[in-house]
């Protein structure tokens, strides 16, 4: 059967199985496969004649023109959504259309952890499995000026959680989403906040539930040691919490903060300085958002790590003392 002929019989085949006809052999027939598995892109606007040229370069070893003829007879070539999709054995042309109709694609995932920093966020992107680095050039201002959050400093403005996205999908894209998900999370805990609470806006709460984020040993403590922040805050009294003068020195801090790091004075030096530090330090979690806006009940100033992850908490500087000298100093 010459080629010709042989793509007449095939195009009646097709036609047949589109009307749900008993001639529907080859769209049920496994496709063979280069590898074990094959995945494709699928840009937005792709002409369908080009995305079934794109699965046969990527290794579905079946003519470009009948896979393109079957999306055709079909009635659903035009259905079929932008995306990453990946298939394996025993994919047929009827299945392999269908996923792409129903936008079944294959994603991939990047998670940012609670108390990152963003230079620590923008580092995990840059590693990401099959994300475009759009921003590699950018410097942080320019990234916020792309999200649509200009001269907003990018500190503790994103979501920690862990992004869903299709393979060659923009970084920024996954920016985006992260910065919108914070916006509204820190709104939901603004509205629910407790009341008289010592912040002026849900910008102080943010700054101070990524102190709680970088100050919180044990999961149990969070509610204790935002109340020991609120505290001083209602009464003046410095923060003198090392997360802050940590994250002033930046890349200088080698892991060893010195009594000379914390008389250095900067912006973020909280015993130097009264009140919050000018931006967040971190990027908090949920559950640290909550604490600083609904704080538990607790009249404590001051806390001590008691070196297993947990803290010990003081109402007295005089009771701190002797905590400190317990756990700290072992007397």
């Amino acid at each position: 059967m010459t080629r010709w002929l042989w793509r007449l019989v095939l195009l009646a085949l097709l036609a047949a199985a589109a009307a749900g006809g008993g001639a529907a052999w080859w769209v049920n027939q496994p496709l063979a496969l280069s590898d074990d598995t094959v995945e494709l892109s699928i840009a937005q606007g792709e002409l369908p004649r080009d995305i079934a040229a794109g699965w046969v370069r990527a290794g579905v070893q079946a003519p470009a023109w009948a896979l393109y003829q079957w999306f055709r007879w079909s009635g659903d070539a035009k259905r079929i959504r932008a995306g990453s999709y990946e298939i394996g054995a025993g994919t047929t042309p009827r299945t392999l259309l269908a996923k792409m109709v129903r936008g079944d694609e294959t994603l991939a995932t990047v998670r940012l952890i609670e108390g990152w920093t963003f230079r620590q966020f923008r580092a995990e992107l840059a590693k990401a499995d099959a994300l475009k680095p759009t921003t590699a050039a950018m410097s942080d201002a320019q990234i916020m000026e792309a999200i649509g959050a200009a001269g907003q400093a990018p500190e503790g403005r994103f979501h920690p959680d862990t992004y869903a996205y299709s393979k060659g999908s923009s970084d920024l894209a996954v920016l985006r989403r992260a910065h919108r998900a914070m916006q509204q999370r820190l709104a939901e805990a603004w509205a629910a906040r407790a009341a008289e609470l010592p912040l002026r806006t849900p910008d102080e709460a943010l700054i101070l539930a990524s102190i709680v984020e970088k100050e919180t040993g044990q999961a149990a403590d969070r509610g204790r040691v935002a109340a020991v922040f609120i505290n001083r805050l209602r009464i003046g009294m410095p923060l003198q919490t090392d997360p802050t003068v940590i994250y002033g020195l930046g890349e200088t801090f080698d892991g060893n903060l010195r009594k000379r790091d914390l008389l250095a004075d900067t912006p973020f030096n909280t015993y130097t300085r009264p009140g919050l530090p000018p931006t967040p330090i971190a990027m908090p979690g949920e559950a640290s958002l909550r604490a600083a806006l609904r704080p538990q009940d607790s009249k404590a100033l001051y806390f001590v790590a008691r070196g297993d992850g947990s803290s010990e908490f003081s109402d007295t500087l005089a009771e701190h003392n002797r905590a400190v000298n317990k756990y700290q100093r072992g007397r």
